[in-house]
């Protein structure tokens, strides 16, 4: 899989591959050899070309005049609104953003009460900007959202900012994102309950506003593949209008003077599923399955045969062959090894409920492996969800959605009884399928397996969908335990582990010993935006394998250090909270106070500030945590500055040695003193900061002063995820980035871009 490489060839050696794989397919010499070198080219100058055009390093985070179109539905929220933008291709627009995709982001003006004129923003409107460009750039965590990855799936140049006060509308909007919105628009003026944002999903594939509860909820009834259109839906859109086609014909015979019955209900059936389509924005489900309505419409056409596996086959060279890097996304995984599945086991001719079960089990059994890897999640609750749902929804909902919407393209007003009548419907299965996520047992969590625990678990997957002669399918099961239930690399008793969370500018670090689990701080939240403890750190620890806390310590109040307490305290069981005197938490919580001390597991913790009695002063009373093993001990620092250091070196130095050193205040030039550098004696440092941020941090003097001292800096936004293992084998690190490298990886790229200028004996490095 050339997509999963490090890093890709150099472009002669993709050439060569392309050239080569299709010589040897067009000579019928090795012909699936050939096809699968050309693929393999095919694909490499794909990702090639989108990585070039990326925002390059020279113009990151510059303002720039742009002009472009909407591309996207623009999500709206109280504070802001994000959309995609394409920039015009014409000589005036910045040469390395002409025709490229960006990823905006339109905030209000700081202390701003009301919505500025972002309100104004409609899909397929054309605007003008002024933009400050960054290039895509996301966190690296267990469990994480691969943002670069998205960016490069998506073709997108670049992130930026709207500067404020910039915007100018150039042309009012037009095509088909234009008219989702205004219908969707319609959607919710017709529907005065909760359920119209799922009539919106269900009708014109828009999910803006489904929040995080909806996706949980649907995520747990194991329902996320038929909300926003899904590929059955079209095929259902299709055959419906392939039998009006039909039956058109039937009424009217004169009309198969100029064209069959059975061609016209096959240029029907494309021409009905291309436009649900066209109303889904083509995602991805939706387009495989219109490519395989048109290859059997054309076989029909032809008078060939037409199987499902050829079809499927047909479309997915056909997506691949248009746009390669649909492989890095989930949907194209699971809609196409969905269709796999279904063809493979079940047979043409089955009773339709017979038929309907057995598809339920074949796609849980089939699919499974494929979600747990994806998502590190399975949803128990998911074949009986959708037994009630697939149902109820595709045949009465999503109809009545449909027809509301038809009605409404032709006369305005006239989809709102239809739309009503849907989203009643809609209410009726939501309580009960509301009541099945919502149970404990709904959603189970997976920790993060190793690479060859998922073509196991298709294997065992296989083997169980045999029929029913083959012996030994209980083996199969024991091909599904590296994925079900995967080594987590726990310490030994009086071992200790550290995992520094990538929060961005923030902190969030994992401490384990061998029966238990301490976190210390949660990351940042902005309101209406960036939530680390619901992206970061509950995602994180569920890959990890952490499903209760025996402690929380919140280091101090500032938004960096506490902001995603609130998703934490949601998501996991925490057994006891930690916090300075007198900060004042919204959770009952123990003082950090000097002195108090605890064992876990042959393992010491002992905090060292602030003393008792110190007055509660943000950065300085932060909570200091020594972590002391038979082979090593670790210090965590929070945000303490030059002062309280002093302090410490003064009163406690001893006390302040350990091998790994969690940096205070993130590296910046109010800490980490001389002297209390020294102090520590640190092997390890490390750097808890966002890739870029406004405050330089870490600061390079800083970092300096650390290696200097004869201690390894790591840095979140070049290592991703740390993790730090203190055991019988000495000190061992794992940095998240370099441990999986991928070819989008943009501070693996940056490193490699170096450049070494001989006039100003200087580096040039994109990391800055």
């Amino acid at each position: 899989m050339v997509l999963w490489m490090p890093g890709l060839p150099p472009p002669g050696v993709r050439w060569s591959a392309l050239l080569a794989g299709l010589a040897l397919w067009a000579a019928g010499r090795a012909p699936c050899c050939g096809a699968l070198l050309a693929g393999a080219g095919w694909a490499a100058l794909q990702a090639g070309w989108a990585l070039q055009a990326q925002l390059p390093p020279a113009l990151e985070r510059s303002v720039v005049s742009v002009a472009g179109t909407v591309a996207s539905l623009p999500e709206v929220e109280s504070r802001r609104t994000r959309f995609r933008f394409r920039v015009d291709g014409d000589a005036a627009q910045p040469d390395a953003l002409r025709g490229r995709l960006l990823q905006l982001a339109w905030y209000d003006d700081f202390g701003s009460t009301q919505p500025g004129p972002r309100l104004a923003l409609q899909a397929g409107a054309r605007w003008r900007f002024q933009v400050r460009v960054r290039a895509p750039r996301g966190l690296a965590n267990p469990g994480g959202f691969d943002a670069e990855r998205n960016a490069l799936a998506r073709r997108i140049a670049a992130t930026g900012l709207v500067v404020s006060g910039s915007g100018r509308r150039l042309a009012p909007p037009r095509g088909i994102d234009a008219w989702r919105e205004r219908i969707a628009g319609r959607i919710d003026a017709a529907i005065e309950t909760p359920a119209s944002r799922y009539v919106r999903a269900l009708a014109v594939g828009d999910t803006r506003a489904l929040d995080e509860g909806d996706w949980h909820m649907l995520r747990a009834t194991g329902l996320t593949h038929l909300i926003a259109i899904s590929g059955f839906h079209v095929g259902m859109v299709a055959g419906f209008i392939a039998l009006a086609a039909s039956a058109a014909w039937w009424l009217l015979p004169w009309l198969g003077r100029y064209c069959p019955r059975s061609h016209a209900a096959a240029l029907a059936a494309v021409a009905g599923a291309v436009g649900y389509a066209a109303v889904a924005g083509f995602a991805l489900p939706t387009v495989r399955t219109v490519l395989m309505v048109a290859v059997v419409a054309l076989a029909r056409l032809w008078r060939r045969p037409a199987s499902v596996f050829g079809a499927l086959a047909l479309a997915a060279l056909l997506v691949l062959g248009w746009d390669p890097l649909a492989m890095l996304t989930a949907g194209f995984w699971l809609s196409f090894a969905g269709v796999a599945w279904l063809a493979w086991c079940l047979p043409e001719r089955m009773h339709w409920l017979r038929g309907f079960l057995s598809a339920q089990s074949v796609a849980t059994i089939g699919l499974l492996p494929l979600t747990a890897v994806l998502f590190d999640q399975a949803s128990l609750a998911g074949p009986l969800a959708n037994l009630l749902a697939i149902p109820w929804w595709s045949l009465v909902v999503v109809p009545l959605a449909l027809l509301g919407t038809g009605l409404e393209a032709l006369l305005a007003g006239a989809g709102s009884g239809p739309w009503r009548a849907s989203a009643w419907c809609f209410e009726l299965s939501w309580s009960a399928l509301s009541w099945l996520g919502g149970s404990r047992f709904a959603l189970w969590w997976l920790p993060e397996a190793a690479g060859p625990a998922l073509p196991l678990a298709l294997a065992g997957a296989g083997w169980l969908l045999l029929p029913r002669a083959v012996p030994g399918k209980s083996l199969a099961l024991l091909l599904w335990l590296p994925l079900l239930w995967p080594g987590r690399e726990l310490p030994r008793h009086g071992e200790v582990e550290l995992v520094l969370l990538d929060v961005g500018q923030g902190l969030s670090v994992l401490v384990r010993t061998r029966g238990h689990r301490l976190l210390y701080d949660a990351g940042p939240a902005v309101r209406d935006g960036f939530d680390a403890g619901a992206r970061v750190v509950v995602p994180a620890l569920r890959a990890l394998g952490v499903g209760r806390l025996d402690a929380v310590v919140v280091s101090h109040g500032d938004n960096d250090h506490a902001g995603g307490i609130a998703a934490l305290r949601a998501a996991l069981p925490v057994m006891a909270w930690h916090a300075p005197p007198g900060m004042q938490p919204s959770i009952p919580s123990r003082d950090c106070v000097a002195g108090l001390r605890w064992q876990w597991d042959g393992v010491q913790f002992e905090y060292l500030h602030p003393p008792a009695g110190f007055p509660y002063l943000r950065n300085e009373s932060s909570c200091v945590l020594r972590i002391r093993s038979a082979h090593g001990a670790m210090l965590l620092a929070g945000d303490i500055g030059e002062v309280i250091e002093a302090g410490l070196v003064r009163r406690q130095r001893p006390a302040l040695r350990a091998e790994v050193v969690v940096a205070p205040h993130h590296g910046s030039a109010g800490s980490s003193r001389p002297g209390f550098v020294a102090a520590t004696g640190a092997r390890l440092v490390l750097l808890s900061a966002g890739h870029g941020n406004r405050f330089g941090h870490p600061r390079a003097e800083v970092v300096e002063r650390w290696r200097g001292a004869g201690a390894e800096v790591l840095a979140t936004p070049a290592s991703g995820a740390v993790r730090v293992w203190l055991g019988a084998q000495g000190l061992q690190v794992r940095e998240r980035r370099p441990w999986r490298r991928r070819l989008w990886d943009a501070a693996g790229r940056a490193r490699a871009a170096v450049i070494l200028s001989a006039d100003e004996k200087t580096a040039v490095v994109p990391e800055g």
